[in-house]
């Protein structure tokens, strides 16, 4: 079982390793989100099962603090509301749980961080889809060569992996890394 754990172990500081060349996309969502923040816009961010709650934990590194205490930054995970999630999904779709929040409350202005390990979940497609239309830039975190979301999100962060747990430990790396230096140069 050692064997397993370090080679588990291994996988992930290799996957890690290969983000170092995604260095100039991070860079760029770094700046793009100061942007917004400064601009008086806010973070909106969706993703299915571990996503969400990457979605959620980065969301709450935005509100309250990576390490320093300081005023909290707008950000919204769209994966917290279990109402608005089964209503929409009971009375429309799920392909729209995200989609429609993001008619409710986003804006020209605002960015959206959106998750996928797969790049191909239909709601997410869907939230990317609407924020487009509605002006909203659009961060894709994404895998497994990045999907269709890919092509559709001004900015494509996609983890050189296809192994999903890996892709996700990516995912969160890469989200304390923007909050965290948003925070540093306090937005």
């Amino acid at each position: 079982m050692k064997e397993r754990i370090e080679g588990k172990i291994r996988e992930s500081i290799e996957v890690k390793e290969r983000l170092l060349s995604l260095s100039p996309l991070i860079e760029k969502a770094v700046l793009r989100i100061k942007e917004t923040l400064k601009s008086g816009g806010k973070v909106l961010l969706c993703g299915n099962g571990g996503s969400a709650a990457d979605a959620q934990h980065i969301a709450c590194e935005f509100i309250e603090k990576v390490k320093v205490t300081r005023n909290p930054l707008p950000a919204i995970a769209l994966t917290t509301d279990t109402s608005i999630l089964t209503a929409v999904s009971n009375d429309e779709s799920f392909d729209e749980v995200f989609a429609r929040q993001i008619r409710a409350i986003g804006k020209k202005g605002d960015c959206l961080i959106a998750i996928t390990t797969s790049g191909k979940s239909p709601n997410v497609i869907r939230a990317i889809e609407t924020a487009k239309e509605m002006g909203i830039y659009t961060i894709g975190l994404l895998g497994k060569g990045g999907g269709k979301a890919k092509e559709l999100v001004d900015l494509a962060i996609v983890v050189p992996s296809d192994d999903t747990a890996r892709i996700q430990e990516s995912h969160i790396t890469i989200g304390h890394i923007i909050a965290e230096i948003i925070e540093e140069d306090e937005v």
